[in-house]
């Protein structure tokens, strides 16, 4: 697809007015409360596999409704003190999959620690969290629309939750410095990094690619890609419950979680992409309350920059800690 979105200098500009309910950040709190009331009960089990630098973990966490979570902790071999850590959010549809896959930041000289995502993990990565609380309402296949007729039972609610207690995890573990947390992810891991950055202000670096689950109704109304056409073809179905839905939706929005985030921010957004449009992210990036940076892939789709964006975040974050005092 070609450009299809706003001009780069209209989009530059673009904060469009958000739609937040009014007890956003009650929902919110109370969530996380009753979340805490479970133990973290982190588990950091020794795996090996074969990796001659890099040390590697299975592990366990309590995430939302004290159900357990998996993920893998990956640090590098040799080091002489805490390290910053990366905890990392995987895309839509795919789970943690296995170490090898994912040697960039321990490589770099950092803890990484990349959460599975509750219920998913079959699309393109393989996962080994399932969702017990996944709901009995009517949904679209997928995950866009699980329990979306009420925020309380709405998919993401777990999801974001999840995520938070993933930055406690890794926060709890003796080799990592509790200060010195960064958060990333790409698409879906994106969106979550938005989330929990705006839920749990003390993370220092929030790095989203190409962010899903921001501006929900204009995604809908922009593109007929999934993951958002999950979302239209259930109204499609459901014509008198549209309301309900982007009621639902606003609890979830990067766009309402930017405003909140006191992170250093470097985003990415690729300028072709029909999955993620240009204008849902920049509404997201022009709200962010953190300082914030943000690169453009002015030919690319939902790939943004892959690689070339993966070596502009290690330079962000080597630049970032190397001020900080590591």
């Amino acid at each position: 697809m070609a450009l299809f979105d706003m001009p780069l200098e209209q989009l530059e500009r673009y904060a469009p007015p958000r739609e937040e309910p009014a007890d956003f950040d009650a929902f919110w709190e109370e969530t996380l409360r009753e979340t805490r009331e479970h133990a973290l009960d982190a588990r950091f089990e020794p795996s090996d596999f074969g990796l001659a630098t890099v040390e590697t973990f299975d592990v366990t966490f309590n995430g939302y409704g004290g159900q357990p979570i998996k993920g893998w902790l990956l640090l590098p071999r040799g080091r002489t003190g805490p390290l910053p850590c990366v905890v990392e959010y995987i895309g839509y549809g795919g789970g943690r999959s296995f170490p090898i896959e994912r040697l960039v930041w321990s490589s770099a000289g950092y803890a990484n620690l990349v959460m599975d995502t509750r219920g998913q993990g079959s699309a393109w990565a393989p996962g080994d969290t399932p969702d017990p609380d996944g709901g009995s309402s009517p949904q679209y296949p997928g995950f866009m629309t699980r329990g979306i007729l009420d925020p309380k039972d709405y998919y993401y609610r777990r999801v974001f939750t999840d995520g938070v207690r993933a930055v406690e995890a890794a926060r709890s573990y003796p080799d990592i410095d509790s200060s010195r947390i960064a958060v990333s992810g790409a698409s879906q891991g994106g969106g979550i990094s938005l989330a929990v950055a705006g839920l749990d202000v003390s993370v220092r670096i929030c790095m989203p690619d190409v962010p899903f689950l921001c501006s929900y109704l204009r995604a809908t109304e922009i593109t007929d890609s999934a993951p958002y056409s999950e979302i239209q073809r259930y109204c499609q179905v459901h014509r008198d419950k549209i309301d309900r839905v982007f009621k639902t939706l606003s609890y979830f929005d990067g766009v309402n979680f930017a405003p909140r985030a006191q992170a250093d921010a470097l985003f990415s957004v690729a300028l072709m992409d029909d999955i993620c449009p240009p204008s849902t992210v920049y509404a997201a990036y022009n709200h962010y309350a953190g300082p914030k940076q943000i690169r453009v892939w002015r030919y690319n789709h939902h790939e943004g920059g892959q690689t070339y964006q993966t070596l502009e975040k290690v330079k962000f974050l080597k630049d970032f800690w190397s001020t900080d005092g590591v």
